[in-house]
This record gives C-alpha cells, structure tokens and sequence, in this order.
C-alpha cells in the first residue's frame, strides 16, 4: 500500500522557471492538505554536514552521566534534556509517561534586547567542551535549516497563491529550536512502560520543522487521514517536512498539522538507538497569527501572539 507521504524534489523551484516552480508548489499544498508530511529531496543541504552534526551529537550522548548532568536543562532550556524531563502526549491533554529519549537543544539566539523576551526565545547557546567542533557543525546546520526553512515558507505562499514573501516577513528575528535526539537502545533503557514512546503521540507546535532521521524499526509514523498509524517512509537524501499547530492555523486549517510518534525501542531490534536532527520553525516571537479567510481557509481562529501560543504548549508537555 502507498504510503500517504509524499516524496518532492524542490530542485525544479531553486531551478527558477515558472513551470517548475507551479509544480513545486502545486505538489506541496496538495501533500500538506491530504498528509501534513512529505519528504523533500534537492534541498541543497550537504550530506557531508547532516553526517558530521549527527556524529558529533553520537560522541556527546556516549560521555558517562556525570559529565552530561553538567550541561542539564528542562524544556525550553539551551543544554542536555536528560530522560524523564518531557513526555509529548501531555500535549494532547493525555497523561503518559515520558519520552524515552535524550535531547541536546540549541536554537536561536540573537537577542532583541529585551531581557524578558531573551531570556527564553533567545537564549545563549550552551556546547560541550568535551566534543569538540559539535558547536561549530550545529551552528552550521542551524544556518542551513532556517534558510531551507524560509525557502519553504516562500514555496507555501506561491502554493496558496499570496505574495512570496507572504509568510517570511514574519520571519526577520525568528525564534526556532534545534533538537538533536538520542532514542536509546532497549538494552540501555529496558521495556518500555504502557503507552510509553521514544516520543509520545503529538502535533508539532510551530510553523514548518525540518528533520534528518535514520531509519529504524522504533521509528517515526504519522496519522492518516483515516485515524491510521503508518510508518513514514524513509529516503536516505531527503528531509521529512511537517508543519505545525501555527501553520494550519495560519492557513485556517487548509493544511494538516499532523498527529506523529516515534515508536518505542523493539524487543527485535534490542541494539538500535537512532540520532534524530530536528529543526523546529517558528517566527518573530512578537508575530500576530491570523488565520486566511475562506475560499482559501476553512475556519477562523482569533488572532494569537505567537511567542504567547508555543509557550503554552511547551508548558504542557514539561514534566514538574
């Protein structure tokens, strides 16, 4: 059976010609209202830097705990998210138990000046002496992402016929997230509890995330349309692209923000651990949301803050 995402080559739209870039467009709104997802190929992001930020990361999960423990933070820090800190079904009003996975989070952090707003959407980046050159190729690939990041949201407006720059004049000082995530092997974290996952059923919060996995048999599915789990399909040069709480309600619900999980370590599988690199968008911390009036959209929010809505939702998936 086919899977319900879809795979675009975005090379006909960095290309340039108007055919090419009608495709382009036509194929991403047609995937973002049926699935939410889609894998994006011709991305321009070198395999050379996807492969080295990953290995880095490796080096710095395998340091013993005490050394990680130095760099420890909670959801919405800059550092080690260590287990037991999120559990992303809280999300969805459903109480799990927390994720069976470890985070470095890095993002953002040209600040605007003022302390209030630095002090969470722009914090210092935080990065381990111990590995060495892991600041450097995170920063590297942070760049990337949030130009391949703009360069989608410019392909979202074409899709829905408004002017390009339609949604990246929200993104001159974005607040965006960066997530490298171990899932440990069975053998490190034993079964996993009831309804327990590397991460929990949930919705991304933001506008577009942009992530670099490996493929695995504890790994990513996606909701159909249908209410069915199936697992994403994996392309070893493409990006798996999904959109977020804020995007469908920018598009008024025209386009899906997707339920998703990582599945849980497989008793089949007791020595796989993966390194997932997830790069959440977001916009101006001070950007105004407001839905697209029909025929474009199919329902009004109000109008939200946007820095306002996601820290709600990063409150409630943070364990106390």
């Amino acid at each position: 059976m086919p899977s319900s995402v879809p795979l675009v080559d975005l090379s006909p739209w960095f290309a340039g010609t108007s055919e090419g870039r009608a495709e382009v467009a036509g194929q991403i709104d047609r995937a973002l209202r049926e699935s939410g997802f889609l894998l994006v190929t011709g991305h321009g992001v070198p395999d050379d830097l996807r492969h080295r930020t990953r290995e880095l990361a490796r080096e710095f999960f395998a340091l013993p705990q005490d050394v990680k423990q130095r760099y420890a933070v909670t959801v919405g820090g800059r550092g080690w998210l260590p287990p037991g800190v999120e559990a992303n079904g809280y999300a969805e009003g459903t109480e799990t138990p927390p994720d069976l996975k470890e985070s470095y989070s890095a993002g953002a952090d040209t600040r605007t000046g003022v302390a209030e707003v630095d002090g969470f959407w722009f914090q210092p980046n935080v990065w381990p002496h111990e590995v060495p050159g892991l600041g450097e190729a995170a920063t590297e690939y942070m760049r990337r992402m949030r130009a391949l990041a703009d360069h989608l949201l410019e392909i979202f407006a074409a899709a829905l016929g408004l002017a390009q720059s339609h949604f990246t004049r929200h993104t001159g000082h974005p607040t965006y997230t960066f997530n490298i995530n171990w899932y440990p092997p069975m053998t490190h974290v034993g079964p996993p509890a009831p309804d327990q996952y590397r991460i929990g059923p949930h919705t991304d919060f933001g506008t577009v995330t942009v992530l670099d996995r490996q493929a695995g048999v504890g790994g990513l599915q996606v909701c159909t349309a249908a209410g069915e789990w199936e697992d994403a399909p994996f392309h070893p040069d493409a990006f798996t692209v999904n959109i977020g709480d804020l995007m469908a309600r920018w598009t008024g619900d025209r386009w899906r923000s997707t339920r998703h999980r990582v599945l849980p370590p497989a008793a089949t599988a007791p020595d796989e651990d993966l390194v997932s690199l997830i790069f959440f968008y977001e916009t101006d911390h001070d950007a105004r949301i407001t839905s697209l009036a029909p025929p474009l959209g199919t329902r009004t929010y109000p109008e939200v803050i946007a820095s306002q809505y996601l820290k709600e939702k990063l409150d409630a998936i943070t364990m106390s």
